[in-house]
């Protein structure tokens, strides 16, 4: 079982390059992190450039609207125009990049997702910090879940509903082995923050038992280290979770409703609730808001499963 948060305190400075992975591309993630450029714009060029994700693709990993992150993009290739990459970049930028390419891959590129682990190996077998080894005990953990991600059809399947027989035993454990050495050097980070709370998750043998309590405590570290709105978000639904749904819909309520997937949270809290006829007109917005093609699918069905359930009711 994890240790409390409490009492932690943030990782120290991410140390400057130096960076000795066999990768190539690893090498130029540190190359493109130069210290010319913004660690967002370092980032956003990183993804375009060696990555080869699209435009929509990083803005859409940022809350920005496309054609604002075009202009982040190009400023960045007008800034490095004519330096000489020889001096690398923040581990912090590297390690963001890694972030998010292993998002976009566990969103449905596997080799994309694949990659980013193999890099981050790399990485963490090169630099001695907590937080590397934060990251990869994430994806690690995420990635042990993938095959229930899905069902034989297609269609997403969330977590409380996954067959927890499919998760790879393995990957989780060696998640864990990564996570524990670095939570005890007391130098957390986001990393390890979110890495602890999919490892609860990782730990309960049904939804049932999972640690939610614990799991708030832990998106409140999240929070002190990222002030993230997605971080807000997901910690409403735990509140929701641990403290019951009107708990969480009060926590949903200080968060701004233009945030990505705050329909659906709070579509998913008022049914938890009881009020199924605003969950249903909420998950049938949700799903107009969807951010991906496999969320749509799965939740434009919700309003159907309310409604059937409460015929079921009054017959």
């Amino acid at each position: 079982m994890l240790g409390q948060p409490a009492g932690h305190t943030r990782a120290g400075p991410h140390p400057r390059g130096g960076c000795a992975a066999r990768d190539d591309t690893l090498q130029l993630y540190f190359l493109c992190a130069h210290p010319s450029l913004s660690p967002s714009s370092a980032v956003a060029l990183t993804l375009r450039a060696v990555c080869g994700l699209t435009t929509l693709q990083i803005a859409s990993a940022y809350l920005v609207r496309e054609a604002t992150m075009a202009q982040r993009i190009s400023r960045a290739k007008r800034t490095v125009a004519g330096v000489r990459f020889d001096a690398p970049g923040d581990i912090a930028t590297v390690l963001r990049v890694l972030y998010l390419v292993f998002n976009e891959g566990y969103s449905g590129n596997v080799d994309l997702a694949a990659e980013a682990i193999h890099l981050t190996r790399h990485l963490a077998a090169a630099v001695d910090h907590p937080e590397v080894r934060g990251l990869l005990a994430l994806m690690s953990l995420h990635h042990a879940r993938r095959a229930a991600r899905t069902d034989d059809g297609g269609r997403l399947v969330p977590l409380a509903q996954q067959d927890r027989i499919r998760w790879d035993t393995r990957g989780i454990i060696e998640g864990m082995a990564i996570l524990q050495p670095a939570l005890v050097r007391d130098r957390l980070g986001e990393y390890q923050a979110q890495a602890a709370i999919t490892a609860l998750h990782a730990d309960a043998q049904t939804a049932e038992d999972t640690d939610w309590p614990q799991i708030v405590q832990w998106y409140d570290e999240l929070v002190r280290h990222t002030d993230s709105p997605v971080a807000l978000l997901n910690r409403a639904v735990a509140v929701g979770e641990a403290d019951g749904p009107r708990a969480g819909l009060a926590a949903l309520e200080e968060l701004d409703p233009s945030l990505p997937r705050y329909t659906a949270a709070r579509e998913y809290l008022q049914e938890k609730s009881g009020d199924v006829e605003q969950a249903a007109r909420l998950y049938a917005e949700a799903a107009r808001l969807a951010p991906n093609l496999a969320e749509h699918d799965h939740t434009i069905l919700q309003p159907a499963r309310l409604n059937a359930a409460g015929h079921e009711g009054h017959s």
